[in-house]
């Protein structure tokens, strides 16, 4: 009889152990197969546009700009190396940056609502932009909406300081945001027709004046804030059980929470600051990827970074070849987003007890 339950218990063990290590392999997968798929996205990207370049062409000439064999005719040189390869390295970025911190915002708040533009980062930057169009002041509107953007959370984080309950902290950024998107309605009251017109447009989110200044600078953040946030990846996982199971756990929620919330902050206020404010990215991406590999942050982290940026680089791609001009990219998100989230809601779960 003992040897029985024995086997018995052997038994289911090694049955958990294999399931576990074939999550863990498909969860390997997963996220292998979206980094090459965004290597993909890229190069087709590249080739998207007004003018349109093969994709073999596009390899030859990307090969023979890192001093590899190749290249190509210098029409097409210049079209890929001065427009479209900053413009499409630097949409994949801000759909990093956002898909990043839309996951970090998600699993700190315990809330799958909850967006990157939560704590009024959003409302800070265009009300920085509205200063540095209309008042003339001598930054750029980039760097004043990056500024105002990081003050607005500041501002939100200081209002819930000694009460650091997630209900808290989103009401604080709620509060804020609303007071700064006052501030940016008033701009575009009195603002000129010219001076309305440059607003929406940065509103509405793109990137046609994507530079190679802005993805040398935009590129690397994202990188290191992506790479701090998967790191930081099994402590959200403690988060997302709430503050009474971390601490015991070993582990204090506050100051996690704290770090957290300032690498995605940090993330996001420079993807708004140079691409407008695009919404749905940071909200749909993260429950994708849990339909992809569940609950687990440590794959819902990376796994996000990838989606975000192949997901950006696409919508960028629509938004420059369904209208003669160009779209803004925020329409093309919220086109997409919003049904296709729908559409996630209805088929399964995203792990949130819902």
């Amino acid at each position: 009889m003992v040897d029985t339950l024995t086997r018995q218990t052997n038994t289911a063990a090694t049955s958990v152990v294999t399931e576990a290590a074939r999550g863990a392999v498909k969860r390997r997968l997963a996220i292998i197969a979206a980094a090459l798929s965004t290597i993909v996205v890229l190069l087709i990207s590249i080739c998207t546009g007004a003018y349109w370049i093969p994709l073999g062409d596009v390899v030859r000439v990307v090969a023979g700009g890192l001093g590899l064999p190749g290249g190509g005719d210098s029409t097409q040189e210049t079209v890929i190396w001065n427009i479209r390869m900053p413009r499409t390295l630097l949409a994949a970025a801000v759909g990093a940056a956002l898909a990043a911190s839309g996951t970090a915002f998600q699993g700190t708040f315990r809330n799958p609502l909850v967006e990157p533009y939560i704590l009024g980062v959003s409302a800070g930057a265009a009300c920085g932009a509205g200063m540095s169009v209309l008042l003339n002041i001598p930054l750029s509107m980039q760097l004043s909406a990056f500024i105002m953007g990081t003050l607005a959370v500041a501002l939100a984080a200081y209002f819930a300081r000694g009460r650091e309950s997630t209900t808290t902290i989103v009401l604080s950024g709620v509060i804020v945001g609303s007071f700064f998107m006052s501030i940016f309605a008033l701009f575009q009251y009195f603002g000129s027709d010219a001076q309305l017109r440059r607003l929406v447009f940065w509103v509405l989110g793109g990137f046609y004046t994507a530079r190679w200044d802005d993805v040398w600078l935009v590129l690397p953040a994202t990188i290191l804030g992506a790479a701090a946030l998967w790191a930081l990846a099994w402590r959200l996982n403690l988060l997302t059980l709430g503050d009474q199971e971390c601490r015991s756990l070993g582990v204090n929620p506050a100051p996690t929470r704290r770090a957290i919330v300032l690498i995605a902050t940090a993330l996001t206020a420079l993807a708004v600051s140079v691409a407008g404010i695009i919404a749905w990215v940071g909200l749909l991406i993260p429950h994708a990827a849990r339909m992809i590999v569940g609950a687990d942050n440590r794959a819902v982290v990376p796994l996000s970074i990838f989606l975000g940026a192949s997901f950006m680089m696409m919508c960028d791609s629509l938004a420059r070849t369904l209208h003669s001009g160009e779209l803004p990219i925020g329409i093309i998100t919220a086109a997409i987003g919003a049904p296709f989230l729908i559409m996630l809601l209805r088929r399964k779960s995203t792990s949130w007890g819902t």
